[in-house]
């Protein structure tokens, strides 16, 4: 870990700190019970379009993407164009999140929805639970192998899904094996610049028991069909969803783009 990855994670121990003051585990984990039974991002994926549409408001490298964006209404318009699923930035302090986006978003689709966010700590794990999520983002440079491996089981546990986050091909060391959804982020955490050819390098080395979700820079239908050749069922698209006069327009034309590679694939 290095430069804006170190900066966040810094930050996210000091956030999780003074959320466990605020409203300690034991109380948490009772919240955690009045939700419905998590919905499987894994098997929507596998059976739908593949896409994950995201909503996010801002980010470290680009700023602020769309102002006074509507979660409820935009997850809606992603639904209603067939997104698969639905990921949720809940960053507050680097990617301007609101408290409310991610409850707002699972109360408007039907669809399984992931948390996205800097996850280190069982704590947020509960917290997606409670409000909500199917799904949580675990990103392997930012953990241990032994604490990615506690991490996911926490989430087991409380009947959720991981969507396992690698960059480099040395990250796979820190998998356990009981991984079901693998996310390849085309993104440098390092310096957040990108490149597609992340995802046909890592490909081979995932096998072919998981399914495989490639994130960051899909801004274009170029690289979907490889993708697709590559072994990648999964497609994680935010910023050029968001940055769009129409999200849910946007949305429609990457779900035809991405059935049209695999059906060429």
């Amino acid at each position: 870990m290095s430069n804006i990855l170190d900066t966040i994670i810094a930050h996210k121990r000091r956030e999780v700190a003074q959320a466990k003051k605020q409203k300690p585990l034991a109380i948490l984990m009772k919240e955690t019970g009045h939700r419905q039974a998590p919905r499987s991002m894994r098997t929507a994926i596998r059976n739908g379009s593949g896409l994950i549409a995201e909503f996010k408001r801002a980010s470290p490298s680009k700023g602020l993407i769309r102002q006074q964006a509507d979660p409820a209404a935009i997850a809606a318009s992603y639904e209603k164009a067939g997104a698969s699923a639905v990921s949720v930035l809940t960053d507050r302090s680097f990617f301007l999140a609101e408290e409310s986006d991610l409850t707002t978003v699972v109360n408007s689709v039907s669809l399984p929805v992931l948390r996205k966010d800097f996850i280190i700590d069982t704590y947020q794990i509960a917290e997606a639970r409670a409000q909500g999520a199917d799904c949580i983002l675990l990103i392997a440079a930012a953990l241990s192998k032994s604490r990615l491996a506690e991490l996911l089981q926490a989430a087991i546990d409380l009947g959720l899904e991981a969507l396992v986050e690698v960059h480099r091909p040395e990250e796979l060391d820190k998998l356990c094996g009981r991984e079901t959804l693998i996310g390849v982020n085309n993104r440098n955490l390092d310096n957040f610049t990108v490149d597609i050819q992340v995802s046909l390098a890592l490909a081979p080395m995932l096998g072919d028991t998981v399914v495989k979700v490639t994130e960051s820079g899909l801004d274009s239908t170029t690289h979907l069909q490889e993708l697709v050749r590559a072994g990648f069922s999964g497609f994680l698209v935010g910023e050029s969803l968001m940055r769009s006069a129409d999200p849910g327009a946007a949305c429609a034309a990457m779900v035809t783009a991405i059935k049209q590679a695999k059906n060429a694939g």
